[in-house]
């Protein structure tokens, strides 16, 4: 497998302006201990992958403790690591040897909730007097018994749940056994960044925070009202098929008492050298107006990512729209771009029309977004071209789609076991059978397949992201839309004197560019070979261009 030599971090206090992120599940990466689920102890040893592609940091998905009914993302303990995932000592072993390699540690930190079973929601459901009695949302039933307003949840039903012993309703944005915490406690906001020091103390670079918008609550408890729909927008909360996204979440979510706890949270991330943090923003059409208020100013979040480029739309008037709105509403904030993640379809299953035209998708979407402005998050099998795995309901671990199937599959499809040794015993992933199961086509996919070949997608990986980071434009440069028609995507990245145009042609059919003026001298962009004659640059379906103004 290739491998590069050990490389320091970028000393730079701003490295993550521009970065490229790998995201890791850790559950589907490596298995070490022969249980199915992937480890810790796995993730250290694959890193010499993750540093082949030329990325500069890692973001690993929830390891904490938990009892896993939302695959870790309802912590019971903020502070340990899960014995599926191994030990702390394990966890430090991955920080050094990250390290040594250059790569840098972004851990997901989830705190608008917690577990029900965690020490704090225990106390705090035990009465209505005890220390902790308002660490989490409570409030009292109408007179009918019926829930407090008409809050949901985004994983069905109300957002409420009864409770016998306090004889009250503690709110949940999700599952029921994840209570929403208080952030109108101090005592709770204490707490919370007691964990985050923690991590700092252990050598983590930065955090990815779940759910961002989500920390705080109308103390009112005022209804949502419905949604007017705007047929324009860009960013959703929720699969049509959930009536989640039935209601304008107005009270239930981004209050603008958030702004003092980011405030405070990226107070204590100033205290230590070159720290980051990224949020993970879901407010519907006003997700850029709550990204500008949370990177602003220098004292919040250092950026933030949206949904925008998450959903079906693969076309150059999409991705110019998202991006232009962005630039015009977000100023002095910066922006984390992705197209797929663990909680949506693979996006060459949502962008590719055929199967035949995968490949051909996956190496033109990595182009296309390591030539934006901004920071990129690249999720784990992305870079083998993997397409979302078809799963038959009994297979199906996800809560989230096993309450909506069959109209909505959940997020499982995603989130299958890494590929990494096409005849090896479930791929070189586990000796055992895996939590979920590996399709035979992404078998056949794998990283000894690709490997050493320039022109499989894991080698156009390597060479797309080796290309952006020799470029400075790339890295931090201005970015200015050119007219074209509505079906290229053409613009202009400069820095320092080197400016560079981009076209791409998103379509499947021939397309023509006018490059403006005779001076533009073509860069080689791995992968594509337009002809220009003219003036005239000609493209194929599902092509690309790059040339030096």
């Amino acid at each position: 497998m290739t491998d590069r030599s050990p490389k320091p971090a970028s000393k730079r206090s701003d490295w993550w302006r521009g970065a490229v992120i790998y995201q890791v599940y850790p559950r589907s990466f490596q298995d070490t201990t022969g249980d199915g689920y992937g480890d810790l102890k796995g993730v250290t040893k694959r890193l010499g992958h993750i540093a082949s592609l030329g990325v500069d940091a890692i973001w690993l998905s929830p390891f904490f403790k938990s009892p896993m009914a939302d695959m870790g993302y309802d912590v019971s303990d903020y502070c340990a690591v899960d014995p599926m995932f191994g030990t702390l000592e394990d966890f430090d072993a991955l920080v050094s040897e990250a390290h040594r390699l250059g790569l840098r540690i972004v851990i997901d930190q989830v705190i608008s909730h917690t577990s029900d079973q965690h020490p704090w929601f225990i106390e705090s459901r035990s009465s209505r007097k005890n220390p902790k009695a308002d660490w989490y949302v409570w409030a009292d039933p109408k007179p009918d018994g019926t829930a407090p307003n008409n809050w949901l949840s985004i994983f069905g039903g109300p957002a409420w749940e009864w409770d016998g012993v306090r004889r009250q309703y503690y709110m949940h944005n999700f599952l029921a056994s994840q209570p929403d915490l208080n952030f109108h406690n101090p005592k709770v906001q204490d707490a919370l960044l007691d964990t985050v020091r923690f991590w700092l103390d252990r050598g983590v670079d930065g955090f990815r925070l779940d759910t961002v918008n989500f920390y705080f609550h109308d103390e009112r408890l005022r209804d949502n009202p419905p949604l007017v729909r705007d047929p324009d927008a860009t960013s959703h909360d929720a699969p049509d098929v959930n009536p989640y996204g039935m209601q304008d979440h107005l009270f239930d979510k981004s209050q603008p008492e958030n702004l003092g706890f980011l405030k405070r949270f990226r107070a204590l991330l100033d205290e230590y050298d070159d720290r980051t943090s990224v949020g993970e923003v879901g407010d519907g059409a006003r997700s850029l107006k709550t990204v500008a208020a949370y990177t602003s100013g220098g004292d919040k979040l250092h950026m933030c990512y949206t949904f925008d480029l998450l959903g079906p739309d693969f076309t150059a008037t999409h991705i110019r729209k998202c991006v232009s709105a962005f630039q015009q509403a977000v100023t002095d904030g910066w922006v984390c771009w992705a197209f797929s993640n663990h909680d949506v379809m693979r996006h060459v299953s949502r962008f590719a029309k055929t199967e035949d035209e995968q490949e051909r998708v996956a190496k033109l979407a990595i182009a296309v977004i390591a030539s934006l402005r901004g920071s990129i998050c690249l999720y784990q099998g992305e870079e083998l071209g993997l397409p979302e795995a078809d799963l038959a309901f009994e297979d199906l671990r996800d809560p989230y789609g096993i309450r909506f199937w069959p109209s909505f599959k959940g997020r499982d499809g995603c989130r299958t076991p890494m590929p990494w040794e096409k005849g090896e015993a479930h791929a070189g992933f586990s000796s055992a059978k895996p939590w979920l199961p590996i399709p035979d086509e992404h078998r056949h996919m794998a990283v000894n397949v690709q490997d050493g070949r320039t022109d499989s997608v894991l080698g156009h990986y390597r060479a797309m992201l080796a290309f952006r980071k020799a470029h400075g434009p790339l890295h931090d440069g201005e970015m200015t839309f050119l007219d074209s028609n509505r079906d290229l995507l053409a613009f202009i990245r400069e820095k320092d004197g080197e400016k560079l145009l981009f076209v791409f042609n998103l379509t499947r059919e021939p397309q023509e560019f006018r490059l403006p003026g005779t001076d533009v001298r073509p860069v080689d962009l791995p992968g594509f070979s337009p002809r220009s004659a003219g003036g005239i640059l000609g493209l194929e379906g599902l092509d690309a261009f790059c040339g030096r103004l």
